[in-house]
C-alpha cells in the first residue's frame, strides 16, 4: 500500500508519533511519504528527550521513507531546507496525496 503522511503540527508528542506510524508502515511492507507543512516544517527543532522528532525521521529515512516539507512554509520561517527538511512544492504534496491508497493527516 502507498500510505501519505501530512504533517502540519509543531507538537513534539504529535510529531514523533505521526513519524512512529510511518516507520511502523514501512515495517509492514508499505511505501511511505511525510510531506511537512505549516507548523510541522519545525519538527527539526521541537523533539525532547521523551519525543525525540529528529531520531523518528532518521530512522524513516534509512528505512525507505520519503521525506518532503513545505518551501513556502520553510521560507516563512527564516529556515533553509535540509536533506531532513528539503524544500518542496505543493505539486509534490498534489502528487503524494494522488498517488496515495491513503492519507493520515497529524
Amino acid at each position: 500500500m502507498k500510505i501519505g503522511i501530512v504533517i502540519a503540527s509543531n507538537d513534539a508528542e504529535t510529531c514523533w508519533n505521526a513519524l512512529r506510524y510511518g516507520n511502523f508502515a514501512l515495517g509492514q511492507g508499505d511505501e511511505v511519504k511525510v510531506f511537512f507543512m505549516g507548523k510541522g516544517v519545525e519538527y527539526q527543532n521541537i523533539g525532547t528527550d521523551k519525543f525525540n522528532t529528529v531520531e523518528q525521521a532518521e530512522n524513516f529515512a534509512k528505512s525507505g521513507g520519503k521525506i518532503y516539507a513545505c518551501g513556502s512554509c520553510i521560507k516563512l520561517r527564516n529556515q533553509g531546507g535540509t536533506e531532513m527538511c528539503p524544500i518542496n512544492t505543493m505539486q509534490d504534496m498534489y502528487n503524494i496525496v494522488k498517488e496515495s491508497d491513503k492519507v493520515v493527516t497529524f
